[in-house]
This record gives structure tokens, C-alpha cells and sequence, in this order.
């Protein structure tokens, strides 16, 4: 058993180190944005099966990581590369698009592996803030909850927000709320290095609109405000 064990973890940490070498140059990280942009597109055409509009509304900030990898060999790794913005309170508005990678661990007993998108929703501004941190763990750092989904799923969602953050994951063309405890959220200074300049930081991206702004990314934007105000 412990060599099973062992095995498993040994393919895990290989396919988990796998996303590390996803391609980090100006192009391939603008290929990443416009994916963001098609996995939330996904969620805004279902309006009785995807994530509420008026959540959506609400959120003062959106984490979308595009086919984050779940694989699952006894012990489990979460891993994936993708996005942050913040809605300005004033005017409503998004920020540039800043880069994060997620990556958490789990024990169970079913074997596998699945691409999924992954959604959340950071439904304050002190959730936001904590994001500047250098690393913040799920479940333990700000809580975080399976969002519901459908047109008036929302309605019997606390509207106190009790939870940091709502988080939503596609499986078979359906999103649906997603249990992340434990895993990790935290810039990607590489990427936001690459895409935005040198020196470049997460606060200087969301909070006072530094950095690049590509024609994927004004797709992204634009998505986001239409949808949202």
C-alpha cells in the first residue's frame, strides 16, 4: 500500500508541475485571458444552470482559472494558472486583469483526472485586500462556499455574504457550486512580471490601473462590464 501510495503522489506532483510549465510569454498568457473570457461567457448564457447575475453584480472582485486540473490517485492535487479583478465601488468598473495560480491537496479513494473551469466570486472588499497577502489559503484565511446556481438560486443565499468567497466549477457543460478548502490562492509574479512590466505589482494592477491591457483582455473587460452594471 505505501508503495501505491507513493507512486500516486510521485505522478500527482509531476502532473501538478505540469502547469508550471504553461507558457508564460506575453502571447501565451493573452491565449489565457481570452479562455477566462470564454469560461465566463460559459457562465452567463445558462441563466437556469450558471452562476446568478445578480451574485455576479455583487462581487467585488472574480478569480477565473480556465481548465484547472483536479487529479486524483489515492492522495488529490488541485492545480491551475489564471486571472484576478476588482470592480471599482464608484464606478462600478473592472480592473486589468491580474495573473494568480491555484493549487490545494486532497485524500480520497477515487481515482482520475479532470479539466474544469473554476469561478469565484469575492464578494468583499476586505476579501480582495486579503489577495495582495503572498499567499492565502481557502477555508482557513477567508472562507469560502459552493455558490448556487440557477436564476433564483441567489435568492436564498445569506445576503450578509457570511462566506468570502462563492466558487463555481463546469463539469460537463453546468457549472456548480465546488468545495475548495484548504487550497491556496497567491500572484503569480512571473506572469504579472511578463504581461504588465517589470516591477509591476498586484496592487498597481487592480487597484491603480498599471500594467498592459490587451485586445483579449478589453474583451474580457467589456464582457464583464455589460453583464455586471
Amino acid at each position: 500500500m505505501k508503495k501505491v501510495v507513493l507512486a500516486a503522489v510521485v505522478i500527482l506532483v509531476a502532473f501538478a508541475g505540469s502547469g508550471r510549465c504553461a507558457d508564460v510569454t506575453f502571447e501565451g498568457l493573452d491565449k489565457r485571458i481570452a479562455a477566462c473570457d470564454h469560461a465566463l461567457n460559459d457562465a452567463l448564457v445558462m441563466p437556469d444552470r450558471g452562476i446568478p447575475k445578480d451574485l455576479l453584480q455583487r462581487c467585488r472582485g472574480l478569480a477565473i482559472f480556465p481548465g484547472m486540473m483536479r487529479v486524483s490517485i489515492v492522495v488529490g492535487v488541485t492545480y491551475g494558472n489564471g486571472i484576478v479583478l476588482r470592480k471599482d465601488e464608484k464606478t462600478n468598473l473592472w480592473s486589468k486583469p491580474a495573473f494568480f495560480t491555484i493549487r490545494g491537496g486532497s485524500v480520497g479513494l477515487q481515482a482520475g483526472a479532470q479539466a474544469t473551469d473554476l469561478i469565484l466570486l469575492i464578494m468583499s472588499d476586505q476579501g480582495l485586500e486579503r489577495l495582495l497577502e503572498e499567499k492565502l489559503t481557502l477555508g482557513a484565511d477567508m472562507s469560502i462556499a459552493a455558490g448556487p446556481v440557477g436564476r433564483d438560486a441567489s435568492a436564498a443565499t445569506d445576503t450578509k455574504f457570511t462566506a468570502g468567497i462563492l466558487s463555481y466549477s463546469r463539469s460537463k457543460g453546468i457549472f456548480a457550486g465546488v468545495s475548495l478548502q484548504g487550497a491556496s490562492l497567491e500572484p503569480d509574479p512571473n506572469a504579472n512580471e511578463i504581461y504588465h512590466g517589470k516591477g509591476i505589482t498586484v496592487q498597481d494592477v487592480l487597484y491603480d490601473g498599471m500594467g498592459s491591457l490587451s485586445e483579449n483582455a478589453r474583451g474580457l473587460v467589456k464582457t464583464l462590464d455589460g453583464s455586471t452594471k
